[in-house]
């Protein structure tokens, strides 16, 4: 089994800055995209940041020039520096990692359990 476990969010005033983390552990041979998705309270889930193996990243339009992601790959571990924060980017930030647990197993899936960000004054 793969557990993806996030720490880092909490409550910041508008222009500051947080640090998410996320580390995978358990059955794992390899590991491809990891990425941060979130959701705001009545809106579906959407993609914040993803970064592949290879190191390659993809941003939100929203968050692009104020978001950097970068991962870790002797930890598992995927980070979200979170610059210049908005109240809209308030939500449950959620890690997701594309993982084979085994030489035997398929790419899949997994999530953590969610962390939140609240960007108030």
């Amino acid at each position: 089994q793969v557990q993806l476990v996030e720490s880092g969010g909490g409550l910041v005033q508008p222009g500051g800055s947080l640090r998410l983390s996320c580390a995978a552990s358990g059955s794992i041979f390899s590991v491809n995209t990891m990425g941060w998705y979130r959701q705001a309270p009545g809106k579906e889930r959407e993609l914040v940041a993803i970064i592949t193996s290879d190191g390659i990243t993809n941003y939100a339009s929203s968050v692009a020039d104020r978001f950097t992601i970068s991962r870790d790959d002797a930890k598992n571990t995927v980070y979200l520096q979170m610059n210049s924060l908005k109240s809209e980017d308030t939500a449950v930030y959620y890690c997701n990692a594309r993982v084979r647990p085994a030489p035997s197993t398929w790419w899949r899936d997994y999530w953590g359990q969610g962390t939140q960000v609240t960007v108030s004054s």
